[in-house]
């Protein structure tokens, strides 16, 4: 007998650093949000997909930067002891050293 030979092929996907490769994802949107985001893209004469995904980039921006605050301000009260003990000793040498 002779056996049979299966051959099985995959998608190959080649990225190079011209092609945006993108995701496909599905999304639920309220009717209003829908409603005027496409009154805008027809204003704009822009493409749905891409109205989206500027508005998420400008959103990913938004709260990047917010978790940079709210990182920058946690680092900030764990430092501010020692900068206020580092100032004290500033002010200690200035004073038993007049002329520096």
């Amino acid at each position: 007998m002779i056996d049979i030979l299966k051959v099985y092929t995959f998608n190959i996907y080649l990225c190079d650093k011209t092609r945006i490769i993108m995701k496909i994802l599905s999304l639920k949107l309220d009717d209003e949000i829908f409603d005027e985001a496409e009154e805008i893209t027809t204003k704009l004469k822009l493409a749905r997909n891409r109205y989206i995904n500027e508005a998420v980039s400008v959103y990913n921006q938004y709260n990047k930067r917010k978790l940079l605050k709210k990182q920058l301000a946690n680092e900030s009260k764990l430092t501010s002891k020692d900068s206020l003990e580092i100032l004290r000793e500033f002010e200690k040498f200035i004073d038993e050293n007049p002329a520096v």
